[in-house]
């Protein structure tokens, strides 16, 4: 193990907490990498002199997804080190539990490894709480993998296959974009339970820019679910073999009832399912809902059934009309040959003009009802195991 791989400190600013962090770092492991950010505060080299670490440096403060993919480009030129585990400058994470890392990292060279932080202590900051939820939620929609803290830095990262992922992320965002691409070229997730540490919210040195650096991240989200959507297969770096066959119905069903059945799953295959089902997709309403649940990593059986509240006649009468009182201020009211067949690429226009509004609220509607059926039935099960 003692081989395997390097810890790499991303630092900018943090001359307070650097050196105590290394010298942590030193007494788990003797490869230590300290990637210097362009720090204005300190010379980190005077910091660190006479720890024996490696010290690479930017000329100017370049973002932390530079800094990781400085120290990844250098490893993976070193073809030395199987993982790269990483953790924060500021004192946050814990290089004692870096051990905790060792038992996945022995069983392969192709798990990516995620420090899930325990949120049971003092000082955590209201924001990462809500962060890591938003976090976490966009990723199992993104990658149908439930990971516990995606907004962790604490994380052991496979250099040969992470180095073959292109990122176009700098920042913050460059953890959640790596995070998701590596689901998609197969590589494993695993969640690894760490302690985390927040001082005194006076005593606090963050460079997580509230507005800024959320922006990113959810641009960056917003740019994987698009790609997720698109018909086009990602590359795979490491393939895995399934038992999943539809020639063993008893287990292809079992799983796909199953699937992404917690009631925040469930709401939002529900939701996407009343999307599409109220729009006027002519025959292909039930492929359409597939699609989509099979890309964003929905609950199949609930998306496509839920599309049955929504059969005509009554929803497609309720979007005509709505788009009818749209463009001339009253409904439509009586119903004839020249209303409705000569017409009827305006009553079609009208449909989809009554959709936009219908379908995200009826999405909405009947996400909530079903995400509060499912947490009811959720909490009697939990009751009564």
């Amino acid at each position: 193990m003692m081989d395997k791989f390097c810890i790499v400190i991303p630092v900018y600013n943090n001359a307070a907490t650097v050196r105590d962090v290394v010298q942590r770092a030193l007494a788990v492991h003797p490869d230590v990498l300290v990637v210097d950010d362009g720090s204005t505060d300190a010379d980190v080299g005077t910091l660190l002199s006479g720890l024996p670490v490696k010290l690479l440096r930017h000329e100017s403060n370049r973002g932390k997804g530079e800094a990781l993919r400085t120290a990844l480009e250098y490893l993976a030129k070193d073809r030395k080190y199987a993982y790269m585990i990483t953790l924060d400058g500021d004192g946050q994470h814990y290089p004692e539990d870096i051990p905790a890392f060792y038992p996945y990292m022995e069983k392969n060279d192709y798990s990516l490894l995620v420090g899930c932080r325990d949120f049971n202590t003092s000082n955590v900051p209201e924001g990462s709480v809500k962060g890591r939820k938003f976090a976490n939620f966009w990723m199992k929609v993104e990658t149908g993998v439930q990971v516990d803290d995606c907004q962790s830095g604490f994380r052991a990262y496979p250099v040969r296959y992470v180095s073959k992922i292109r990122c176009s992320s700098r920042h913050y965002d460059f953890e959640t974009e790596i995070l998701t691409r590596s689901a998609w070229a197969g590589l494993e997730i695993r969640n690894v339970p760490v302690r985390v540490y927040y001082p005194e919210p006076s005593k606090r040195v963050t460079h997580f820019h509230p507005f800024r650096d959320n922006f990113r991240i959810s641009l960056i989200h917003t740019r994987l679910v698009g790609e997720r959507l698109l018909p086009v297969p990602k590359k795979k770096l490491i393939r895995k073999k399934t038992d999943l066959s539809i020639f063993r119905p008893k287990e292809f069903f079992t799983y796909l009832l199953k699937e992404h059945a917690d009631p925040a799953g469930l709401a939002a295959a529900a939701a996407v399912g009343t999307f599409l089902a109220v729009l006027p997709l002519f025959a292909v309403h039930t492929i359409v809902i597939l699609f989509f649940a099979e890309r964003l990593h929905l609950n199949k059986i609930m998306a496509v059934g839920i599309q049955n509240l929504f059969m005509p006649p009554l929803s497609p009468i309720l979007c005509i009309e709505l788009g009818y009182f749209l463009r001339y201020g009253t409904f439509l009211t009586t119903l004839t040959f020249e209303t409705g067949i000569k017409e009827l690429h305006l009553r079609a226009w009208e449909w989809l003009l009554g959709s936009l509004i219908l379908a995200p609220f009826w999405a909405v509607v009947t996400g909530s009802i079903v995400f509060i059926i499912a947490s009811i039935f959720q909490k009697m099960r939990k009751g009564k195991a």
